[in-house]
């Protein structure tokens, strides 16, 4: 039987990571949690540790078997011949824990590094592989709650005056100012355990002290530390994570407002819920906050040092109801859509189309019902028309417009 290339329904898959939080995704996706397990993701796409599939005559197929049978139909004949496949995953997550602090390389560089680790006979499921695809992994995320997260290192006048403001680290001003961002924190990164514990204990213990006694807040770098030891267990050996949290910019992102992570820029999610967006790749160059592989040579390798100002993006509004949050990628675009009742939200779509509601609920062409939690997919060419009763909030993920193609180089 042809498969009808128009609108279905799509289920995800949820991802149980020890730092997810064990009610916001149960409450949006209508599961019952009676164990209080973490749902830490939940993610819309083709890859293989978690795909998506779609729902045909009341069975579920996955989206991968649905690409696969033709390509050029499921993701239009540029997307196709550009990337080979779906070339992003979307996905929601609730940040309760800290993630790991990481780094993601070029594309360039990833396909060099995959094929020498290739020939090096290491094996993908290897937990020292660095490099599991050919793909670069440039990502966005829109808020959904108050959001927290490292991004790029602070101003070089910002780390100065960290530095001097804090006694232990004040021995690392002149290292910085000699040898400049890049030796500093390859010079932290480098350090001997025992010394990052020497280094670190008072500078953990005073966090620790000073958020119990209310004299910090999220702004802080020692209430981030002080959160990441403050459950008990003691704090040695310390992890070399707490040196990029005093390093890089803490900024804090509202409900509607974004953040896009190229290649090289360092960073880490503190807490909070998003919706993220991503090259669908899993090269992730970690620096602390982990108990995954850290090597440090290929860190420094793919870090980009420089001094960031972060950029908080906000919305564009081509047309009613839609903001859409402008990202230098030809892999992936994300927007938004408010609905109030008060008009239909029309859009056909030039790629495959991921649309997921996470407030209020939503009729689709006059056929198809979705409420809160629920997600569809469009097919290349498809018109809809979105009607609703009441206020409504839906995040669409998709492939900018096809002539980007011609006109972008990858990196």
């Amino acid at each position: 039987m042809a498969f009808d290339y128009s609108v279905h329904k799509l289920t995800g898959s949820i991802q149980h990571y020890s730092w997810g939080g064990t009610s916001f995704l149960p409450h949006l996706l209508s599961v019952e949690n009676p164990n209080h397990k973490p749902f830490a993701e939940y993610w819309l796409g083709v890859h293989a540790g978690g795909p998506a599939s779609v729902e045909v005559n009341q069975q579920s197929v996955l989206l991968s078997d649905i690409i696969a049978s033709n390509p050029t139909e499921a993701l239009s004949a540029p997307v196709f011949e550009h990337f080979g496949g779906l070339p992003y995953l979307f996905k929601v997550l609730d940040v309760k824990d800290m993630l790991s602090i990481q780094v993601h390389p070029t594309k360039e560089y990833a396909k060099l590094a995959f094929e020498n680790e290739e020939a090096s006979g290491v094996p993908l499921t290897a937990p020292n592989r660095n490099y599991k695809d050919q793909n670069h992994k440039p990502e966005i995320m829109l808020a959904m709650s108050e959001f927290w997260l490292l991004h790029g290192f602070k101003s070089e006048a910002k780390i100065i005056e960290t530095l001097e403001s804090t006694a232990e680290f004040q021995v690392l001003a002149p290292l910085f100012k000699a040898v400049g961002l890049k030796g500093l924190y390859q010079f932290l990164m480098e350090m001997e355990q025992a010394q990052v514990d020497s280094l670190l204990s008072p500078v953990v213990k005073r966090a620790l002290r000073n958020k119990q006694d209310g004299k910090i807040d999220k702004t802080s770098p020692e209430w981030w530390v002080a959160k990441l030891y403050e459950n008990g267990g003691g704090i040695l050996p310390i992890d070399k994570g707490v040196f990029s949290i005093y390093l890089f910019n803490i900024v804090c992102i509202q409900p509607g407002q974004g953040i896009f992570q190229d290649a090289g820029v360092p960073h880490a999610y503190l807490e909070g819920q998003n919706v993220e967006l991503m090259a669908n790749s899993d090269n992730v160059l970690r620096g602390g906050l982990t108990s995954k592989h850290i090597d440090v040579p290929e860190l420094i390798k793919n870090i980009n040092f420089e001094y960031i100002e972060p950029l908080i993006i906000e919305g564009t509004k081509p047309c009613m109801g839609e903001s859409v949050y402008p990202a230098p990628t030809t892999d992936f675009g994300i927007a938004s859509i408010k609905l109030d009742g008060s008009f239909a939200y029309t859009h056909q779509a030039q790629s495959i189309d991921m649309f997921l509601v996470v407030e209020g609920g939503c009729i689709v062409n006059n056929q198809m019902s979705v409420k809160t939690g629920e997600a569809f997919v469009v097919f290349p060419g498809t018109s809809i028309e979105l009607n609703s009763s009441g206020k409504t909030l839906i995040y669409r993920a998709f492939v900018p417009s096809l002539a980007a193609y011609s006109q972008h180089e990858e990196n």
